[in-house]
Protein backbone atom coordinates (compact mmCIF):
# COMPACT_ATOMS: atom_id res chain seq x y z
CA UNK A 1 0.00 0.00 0.00
CA UNK A 2 1.38 3.36 -1.05
CA UNK A 3 1.63 5.57 2.51
CA UNK A 4 0.16 8.18 3.00
CA UNK A 5 1.47 11.64 1.40
CA UNK A 6 3.29 14.15 4.19
CA UNK A 7 3.26 17.78 3.55
CA UNK A 8 4.59 20.38 6.42
CA UNK A 9 1.47 22.33 6.18
CA UNK A 10 3.18 25.33 8.17
CA UNK A 11 5.90 25.47 5.73
CA UNK A 12 3.76 25.47 2.30
CA UNK A 13 1.38 28.50 3.92
CA UNK A 14 2.17 31.42 1.58
CA UNK A 15 3.32 34.68 3.28
CA UNK A 16 0.73 37.89 3.14
CA UNK A 17 1.55 40.37 0.44
CA UNK A 18 3.03 43.51 1.35
CA UNK A 19 0.24 45.38 0.43
CA UNK A 20 -3.28 44.58 2.04
CA UNK A 21 -5.50 45.49 -1.10
CA UNK A 22 -3.30 42.45 -3.48
CA UNK A 23 -4.12 38.96 -2.62
CA UNK A 24 -3.43 35.25 -3.47
CA UNK A 25 -5.90 32.62 -3.55
CA UNK A 26 -3.72 29.77 -2.70
CA UNK A 27 -5.94 28.00 -0.34
CA UNK A 28 -9.78 27.83 0.77
CA UNK A 29 -8.52 29.52 4.12
CA UNK A 30 -7.48 32.66 2.01
CA UNK A 31 -11.28 33.76 2.37
CA UNK A 32 -13.15 34.07 5.60
CA UNK A 33 -16.51 32.19 5.37
CA UNK A 34 -18.12 35.96 5.18
CA UNK A 35 -15.87 36.35 2.27
CA UNK A 36 -16.58 33.00 0.16
CA UNK A 37 -20.45 33.94 0.72
CA UNK A 38 -19.62 36.85 -0.87
CA UNK A 39 -17.88 35.43 -3.72
CA UNK A 40 -20.77 32.98 -4.42
CA UNK A 41 -23.38 36.19 -4.01
CA UNK A 42 -20.66 37.95 -6.86
CA UNK A 43 -21.20 34.59 -9.06
CA UNK A 44 -24.53 34.50 -9.01
CA UNK A 45 -24.86 38.34 -10.26
CA UNK A 46 -22.21 37.67 -12.70
CA UNK A 47 -23.88 34.79 -14.33
CA UNK A 48 -27.18 36.60 -14.31
CA UNK A 49 -26.05 39.71 -15.68
CA UNK A 50 -22.73 39.31 -17.77
CA UNK A 51 -23.32 41.88 -20.08
CA UNK A 52 -23.22 44.42 -16.69
CA UNK A 53 -19.28 43.03 -16.41
CA UNK A 54 -18.06 43.15 -19.92
CA UNK A 55 -15.61 46.17 -19.10
CA UNK A 56 -15.05 45.34 -15.68
CA UNK A 57 -11.56 44.16 -16.25
CA UNK A 58 -10.49 46.49 -19.64
CA UNK A 59 -6.59 46.48 -19.27
CA UNK A 60 -6.28 44.04 -17.42
CA UNK A 61 -3.59 40.98 -18.33
CA UNK A 62 -3.20 37.59 -17.05
CA UNK A 63 -0.20 35.11 -17.51
CA UNK A 64 -1.76 31.39 -16.71
CA UNK A 65 1.43 28.66 -16.56
CA UNK A 66 0.62 25.25 -16.40
CA UNK A 67 2.38 21.97 -15.91
CA UNK A 68 -0.21 19.87 -16.12
CA UNK A 69 -2.93 19.69 -18.78
CA UNK A 70 -6.26 21.21 -18.64
CA UNK A 71 -9.90 21.68 -20.49
CA UNK A 72 -12.05 22.94 -17.62
CA UNK A 73 -9.96 25.46 -15.91
CA UNK A 74 -7.28 26.42 -18.54
CA UNK A 75 -10.44 27.16 -20.97
CA UNK A 76 -13.12 29.20 -18.47
CA UNK A 77 -10.06 31.42 -17.12
CA UNK A 78 -9.20 32.41 -20.75
CA UNK A 79 -12.76 32.84 -21.40
CA UNK A 80 -14.18 34.56 -18.26
CA UNK A 81 -11.10 37.04 -18.79
CA UNK A 82 -11.84 37.63 -22.49
CA UNK A 83 -15.72 38.07 -21.33
CA UNK A 84 -14.50 40.58 -18.23
CA UNK A 85 -12.96 42.93 -20.92
CA UNK A 86 -9.22 41.77 -20.05
CA UNK A 87 -6.65 39.53 -21.95
CA UNK A 88 -5.18 36.69 -20.80
CA UNK A 89 -1.63 35.07 -22.11
CA UNK A 90 -1.10 30.74 -21.39
CA UNK A 91 2.59 29.06 -21.21
CA UNK A 92 2.52 25.27 -21.68
CA UNK A 93 4.80 23.92 -18.87
CA UNK A 94 3.79 20.52 -19.43
CA UNK A 95 7.50 19.89 -21.00
CA UNK A 96 9.35 21.29 -18.37
CA UNK A 97 8.59 22.78 -14.74
CA UNK A 98 8.15 25.94 -14.27
CA UNK A 99 11.80 26.27 -11.91
CA UNK A 100 13.89 24.41 -14.06
CA UNK A 101 14.66 27.59 -16.81
CA UNK A 102 15.51 29.91 -13.91
CA UNK A 103 14.76 30.23 -10.31
CA UNK A 104 10.70 30.83 -9.64
CA UNK A 105 11.65 33.88 -7.57
CA UNK A 106 13.10 35.25 -11.20
CA UNK A 107 10.10 33.87 -12.86
CA UNK A 108 7.88 35.55 -10.26
CA UNK A 109 9.64 39.56 -10.73
CA UNK A 110 9.71 39.31 -14.17
CA UNK A 111 5.71 38.85 -14.67
CA UNK A 112 4.62 41.19 -11.66
CA UNK A 113 6.05 43.58 -14.21
CA UNK A 114 4.18 42.61 -17.27
CA UNK A 115 0.84 41.22 -16.24
CA UNK A 116 -1.94 42.23 -13.35
CA UNK A 117 -2.03 38.25 -12.08
CA UNK A 118 -0.76 34.84 -12.45
CA UNK A 119 -2.73 31.51 -12.37
CA UNK A 120 -0.74 28.63 -11.65
CA UNK A 121 -1.27 24.90 -12.14
CA UNK A 122 1.25 22.72 -10.99
CA UNK A 123 2.33 19.61 -9.18
CA UNK A 124 3.70 21.04 -6.21
CA UNK A 125 1.38 23.28 -4.17
CA UNK A 126 5.34 24.50 -2.51
CA UNK A 127 5.40 25.78 -6.46
CA UNK A 128 2.16 28.32 -6.23
CA UNK A 129 3.60 29.37 -2.72
CA UNK A 130 6.97 29.90 -3.39
CA UNK A 131 5.19 32.44 -6.76
CA UNK A 132 3.53 34.36 -4.67
CA UNK A 133 6.11 35.33 -2.19
CA UNK A 134 8.30 36.70 -4.49
CA UNK A 135 5.15 38.07 -6.77
CA UNK A 136 3.52 41.27 -5.56
CA UNK A 137 0.56 40.29 -7.88
CA UNK A 138 -2.11 38.22 -7.42
CA UNK A 139 -1.50 34.66 -8.00
CA UNK A 140 -4.29 32.09 -8.18
CA UNK A 141 -3.98 28.21 -7.47
CA UNK A 142 -5.42 26.43 -10.36
CA UNK A 143 -4.75 22.89 -8.72
CA UNK A 144 -1.59 21.88 -6.71
CA UNK A 145 -1.29 18.61 -5.06
CA UNK A 146 -2.91 19.73 -2.30
CA UNK A 147 -5.51 22.24 -2.88
CA UNK A 148 -7.94 22.95 -5.78
CA UNK A 149 -9.85 25.92 -4.71
CA UNK A 150 -11.40 27.23 -7.52
CA UNK A 151 -13.30 23.69 -7.93
CA UNK A 152 -14.85 23.29 -4.48
CA UNK A 153 -15.90 27.13 -4.76
CA UNK A 154 -17.88 26.30 -8.16
CA UNK A 155 -19.17 22.96 -6.31
CA UNK A 156 -21.00 25.04 -3.22
CA UNK A 157 -21.78 27.39 -5.80
CA UNK A 158 -23.69 24.69 -7.49
CA UNK A 159 -25.05 22.68 -4.81
CA UNK A 160 -26.52 26.78 -3.32
CA UNK A 161 -27.78 26.93 -6.91
CA UNK A 162 -29.77 23.04 -6.47
CA UNK A 163 -30.45 23.30 -2.40
CA UNK A 164 -30.34 26.77 -1.67
CA UNK A 165 -29.24 27.61 2.32
CA UNK A 166 -25.51 25.32 2.30
CA UNK A 167 -26.51 24.98 5.99
CA UNK A 168 -29.06 22.45 5.55
CA UNK A 169 -26.73 20.23 2.77
CA UNK A 170 -24.71 17.27 3.78
CA UNK A 171 -22.02 16.42 1.08
CA UNK A 172 -20.59 12.95 1.21
CA UNK A 173 -17.53 12.63 -0.51
CA UNK A 174 -15.88 9.09 -1.31
CA UNK A 175 -12.31 8.30 -2.59
CA UNK A 176 -8.68 9.48 -2.02
CA UNK A 177 -8.42 11.95 0.49
CA UNK A 178 -6.56 14.27 -1.82
CA UNK A 179 -6.56 17.94 -2.90
CA UNK A 180 -10.12 18.21 -3.85
CA UNK A 181 -11.37 16.74 -0.89
CA UNK A 182 -9.17 18.89 1.12
CA UNK A 183 -10.64 21.87 -0.41
CA UNK A 184 -14.20 20.38 -0.32
CA UNK A 185 -13.73 20.36 3.77
CA UNK A 186 -12.47 23.64 3.77
CA UNK A 187 -15.54 25.48 1.95
CA UNK A 188 -18.17 23.12 3.62
CA UNK A 189 -16.70 24.04 6.97
CA UNK A 190 -16.34 27.65 5.73
CA UNK A 191 -20.26 27.29 4.86
CA UNK A 192 -21.88 25.62 7.50
CA UNK A 193 -22.34 22.54 6.01
CA UNK A 194 -21.99 18.73 6.78
CA UNK A 195 -19.74 16.97 4.75
CA UNK A 196 -19.01 13.05 5.28
CA UNK A 197 -15.58 11.63 4.03
CA UNK A 198 -15.08 7.84 3.04
CA UNK A 199 -11.49 6.94 2.04
CA UNK A 200 -9.26 3.76 2.92
CA UNK A 201 -7.04 3.52 5.20
CA UNK A 202 -3.29 5.60 3.85
CA UNK A 203 -5.54 7.56 1.80
CA UNK A 204 -6.96 10.12 4.38
CA UNK A 205 -6.70 13.61 3.93
CA UNK A 206 -3.94 15.28 5.21
CA UNK A 207 -3.86 16.16 9.14
CA UNK A 208 -3.42 19.47 9.50
CA UNK A 209 -5.86 20.44 6.87
CA UNK A 210 -8.52 18.08 8.52
CA UNK A 211 -7.78 19.70 11.67
CA UNK A 212 -7.95 23.34 10.26
CA UNK A 213 -11.21 22.23 8.62
CA UNK A 214 -12.74 21.48 12.23
CA UNK A 215 -11.34 24.28 13.86
CA UNK A 216 -13.71 26.51 11.09
CA UNK A 217 -16.44 24.04 11.72
CA UNK A 218 -16.59 24.55 15.26
CA UNK A 219 -16.98 28.74 14.75
CA UNK A 220 -19.50 28.14 11.73
CA UNK A 221 -21.88 25.55 13.25
CA UNK A 222 -20.31 23.09 10.14
CA UNK A 223 -20.16 19.00 10.74
CA UNK A 224 -16.89 17.10 9.34
CA UNK A 225 -17.05 13.62 9.72
CA UNK A 226 -14.28 11.40 7.97
CA UNK A 227 -14.63 7.05 8.44
CA UNK A 228 -13.68 4.57 6.11
CA UNK A 229 -16.90 3.08 5.16
CA UNK A 230 -19.01 4.54 2.11
CA UNK A 231 -22.15 3.33 2.87
CA UNK A 232 -22.23 4.97 6.27
CA UNK A 233 -20.94 8.19 4.31
CA UNK A 234 -23.69 8.24 1.72
CA UNK A 235 -26.45 7.90 4.02
CA UNK A 236 -28.69 11.23 4.10
CA UNK A 237 -26.98 12.92 1.87
CA UNK A 238 -28.10 15.28 -0.57
CA UNK A 239 -25.07 14.87 -3.00
CA UNK A 240 -22.58 11.90 -2.96
CA UNK A 241 -19.11 13.18 -4.81
CA UNK A 242 -15.87 11.44 -6.08
CA UNK A 243 -12.70 11.85 -7.69
CA UNK A 244 -10.25 10.15 -9.86
CA UNK A 245 -8.22 7.42 -7.87
CA UNK A 246 -4.66 8.22 -8.96
CA UNK A 247 -4.25 12.26 -9.94
CA UNK A 248 -1.87 13.54 -12.65
CA UNK A 249 1.60 12.61 -11.53
CA UNK A 250 0.55 9.13 -9.46
CA UNK A 251 -0.13 7.25 -12.72
CA UNK A 252 2.39 4.60 -11.26
CA UNK A 253 0.02 3.70 -8.62
CA UNK A 254 -3.01 3.33 -10.50
CA UNK A 255 -2.76 -0.11 -10.46
CA UNK A 256 -2.49 -0.38 -6.79
CA UNK A 257 -5.23 2.38 -6.43
CA UNK A 258 -7.21 0.24 -8.63
CA UNK A 259 -7.50 -2.61 -6.38
CA UNK A 260 -7.82 -0.55 -3.04
CA UNK A 261 -10.45 1.74 -3.43
CA UNK A 262 -12.74 -0.96 -5.36
CA UNK A 263 -15.22 -0.87 -3.02
CA UNK A 264 -15.39 2.82 -3.09
CA UNK A 265 -16.72 3.03 -6.38
CA UNK A 266 -19.53 5.03 -6.75
CA UNK A 267 -22.56 2.50 -8.22
CA UNK A 268 -25.70 2.28 -8.31
CA UNK A 269 -25.49 -0.13 -5.39
CA UNK A 270 -23.95 2.62 -3.12
CA UNK A 271 -25.90 5.41 -4.76
CA UNK A 272 -29.01 3.61 -3.72
CA UNK A 273 -28.17 4.32 0.07
CA UNK A 274 -29.01 8.10 -0.72
CA UNK A 275 -31.99 8.06 -2.42
CA UNK A 276 -32.71 11.98 -4.08
CA UNK A 277 -28.87 12.24 -3.57
CA UNK A 278 -27.66 14.01 -6.73
CA UNK A 279 -24.35 13.42 -8.12
CA UNK A 280 -20.86 15.42 -8.60
CA UNK A 281 -17.78 15.15 -10.06
CA UNK A 282 -15.47 17.18 -10.57
CA UNK A 283 -14.15 15.84 -14.22
CA UNK A 284 -12.39 14.39 -15.49
CA UNK A 285 -13.98 11.16 -14.82
CA UNK A 286 -12.78 7.45 -15.44
CA UNK A 287 -16.40 5.68 -16.13
CA UNK A 288 -16.10 2.37 -15.18
CA UNK A 289 -13.65 3.34 -11.74
CA UNK A 290 -14.55 6.11 -9.32
CA UNK A 291 -17.72 5.90 -10.73
CA UNK A 292 -20.00 3.72 -13.18
CA UNK A 293 -21.08 5.06 -16.49
CA UNK A 294 -24.65 4.65 -15.60
CA UNK A 295 -24.21 6.93 -12.64
CA UNK A 296 -22.31 9.70 -14.12
CA UNK A 297 -24.87 9.94 -17.29
CA UNK A 298 -28.05 9.66 -14.94
CA UNK A 299 -30.52 12.70 -14.73
CA UNK A 300 -28.63 12.63 -11.10
CA UNK A 301 -25.87 13.67 -12.14
CA UNK A 302 -25.04 17.74 -12.30
CA UNK A 303 -21.52 17.16 -12.83
CA UNK A 304 -21.48 19.29 -16.29
CA UNK A 305 -23.26 21.56 -14.26
CA UNK A 306 -20.53 21.78 -11.74
CA UNK A 307 -18.00 22.34 -15.17
CA UNK A 308 -20.36 25.28 -16.69
CA UNK A 309 -20.33 26.65 -13.04
CA UNK A 310 -16.09 27.33 -12.99
CA UNK A 311 -16.61 29.82 -15.57
CA UNK A 312 -18.86 31.92 -13.15
CA UNK A 313 -16.77 31.50 -10.38
CA UNK A 314 -13.06 31.77 -12.32
CA UNK A 315 -14.68 35.37 -12.98
CA UNK A 316 -15.76 36.41 -9.26
CA UNK A 317 -12.45 35.19 -8.21
CA UNK A 318 -10.59 37.55 -11.56
CA UNK A 319 -13.28 40.15 -10.06
CA UNK A 320 -12.27 40.23 -6.48
CA UNK A 321 -8.77 39.39 -6.97
CA UNK A 322 -8.32 42.41 -9.72
CA UNK A 323 -10.38 45.05 -8.46
CA UNK A 324 -13.47 45.26 -10.96
CA UNK A 325 -15.39 44.58 -8.38
CA UNK A 326 -15.75 46.95 -5.10
CA UNK A 327 -16.23 44.06 -2.91
CA UNK A 328 -12.61 43.97 -1.66
CA UNK A 329 -11.92 41.84 1.48
CA UNK A 330 -9.57 42.11 4.12
CA UNK A 331 -5.94 40.62 3.87
CA UNK A 332 -5.14 37.13 3.83
CA UNK A 333 -6.35 34.81 6.32
CA UNK A 334 -4.70 33.37 9.91
CA UNK A 335 -3.14 30.33 7.93
CA UNK A 336 -0.46 32.99 6.30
Amino acid sequence: MTPARVYDYADISAPAKQSASCRDLISVQDFSPDEISALLALTQSVKDRPASYRRALLGKQLVLFFEKASLRTRITFEAGMASLGGTSIFVDQTQSRLHEREPLCDVAHNVERWVDAVVLRTFEHETIVEMARYSAIPVINALSDLEHPCQAFADFFTLQEKFGDLRNIHLAYIGDGNNMAHSLMLAAASLGSKMTLACPTGYLPHPEITDAALAIAARTGAEISIMQDPVAAVTGADAVYTDVWASMGQEDEAAERATIFAPYQVNQQLFAHAPGAIFMHCLPAHRGMEVTADVLDSSRSIAFDQAENRLHVQKAILLTLLGGDARRGPSRSHHA
